[in-house]
């Protein structure tokens, strides 16, 4: 059985909701193996890119800070290899015009990606370059979530159930605010992290995602707990958040704290930031995929002035 769209069957296709999940799994090993190369300093333990030591196939010794970073470049050219794949079965399949151009999309992320990657090698860690290659990733890594969203089958075969959003600001519009100061967030701990900014406007922002997304949280809690593709995404983003501030403090006391005058990051620093990274990357795609949920089961109401007539709210 297959939802219905515009007199169009959408069939539902396990295997490429289960490679979708599969390939959003393994970005999000991608991260952390990114966060392992920055927080162990290791970004120019392999000097030459697109080549590591004047080669693209021989393994070099896995040594020192040439472990986590040749090792990113692999993982990195595995995703490569599975959004590529990605991006041709879901055009081959799916005859939802815009879940193939999503698809496109997600391939043209991680060349970026890639590319960027490249030049902070090239350019000797531009902190700014750097900070845009960390918000690319988790970019690539929410637009992966979201495709495994849209193919999931109860996305494809349910009847979603509405309720029309009458209060302001809407749900809709919490949920993308949430989104902005969440990337906002991402660019002032990467800059952090990669010495182009001081930790304080980063501590500062904290404070406003945590005012936001509770905001958000709390109303899509409590307005509409019988939805329940709202309120479990909320509720995990609540969870997420509050995690999310305890490492965050946690990687401040070990990083700027305990570690200032370290010789080498230290093994405390190094877990604490890595699993910031990966928290903050889960929050953030939870937040999307709630901004999705809520886009398709609260439709924001309006109201439309009929001459002589009451008042109806109308979906937008």
């Amino acid at each position: 059985m297959g939802a219905i769209l515009k007199g169009i069957e959408m069939p539902y296709h396990r295997g490429l909701h289960r490679f979708a999940v599969f390939t959003a799994c393994a970005t999000l090993v991608l991260i952390v193996a990114g966060a392992l190369v920055t927080s162990n300093d290791a970004g120019l333990s392999v000097p030459d890119w697109p080549t590591s030591f004047g080669s693209f196939y021989k393994m070099p010794q896995m040594v020192g800070g040439i472990k986590y970073e040749h090792g990113h470049r692999m993982v990195a050219e595995f995703i490569g290899l599975l959004t590529i794949i990605l991006a041709v079965w879901t055009w081959s399949v799916e005859k939802r015009r815009w879940l193939r151009l999503l698809g496109l999309a997600a391939l043209t992320t991680v060349i970026t990606q890639g590319i960027l990657g490249g030049v902070t090698v090239l350019f000797f860690l531009p902190a700014p370059v750097s900070s845009a290659h960390a918000a690319v990733a988790q970019t690539f890594f929410c637009i992966a979530v979201s495709i495994a969203v849209f193919t999931g089958r109860r996305w494809v075969e349910e009847q979603p159930r509405t309720e029309l959003e009458q209060r302001r600001p809407a749900l809709f519009t919490l949920t993308l605010l949430s989104i902005f100061v969440l990337y906002v967030q991402l660019i002032l701990g990467a800059m952090f992290r990669h010495h182009g900014l001081s930790w304080w406007p980063h501590v500062i922002n904290a404070a406003i995602v945590a005012i936001v997304l509770s905001w958000t949280a709390v109303r899509a809690i409590s307005v509409y707990p019988q939805v329940d593709a709202v309120r479990r995404p909320a509720i995990a983003m609540l969870g997420l958040m509050v995690a999310q501030l305890c490492l965050g403090f946690l990687a401040f006391i070990t990083r700027v704290m305990w570690g200032r005058d370290a010789a080498q990051p230290e093994l405390p620093m190094v877990i604490s930031t890595v699993v910031h990274v990966a928290v903050g990357a889960l929050l953030l795609a939870t937040t999307v995929v709630l901004a999705i949920q809520v886009w398709r089961h609260v439709p924001v109401a309006f109201e439309e002035r009929v001459p002589g007539q009451d008042q109806k709210p109308v979906a937008a």
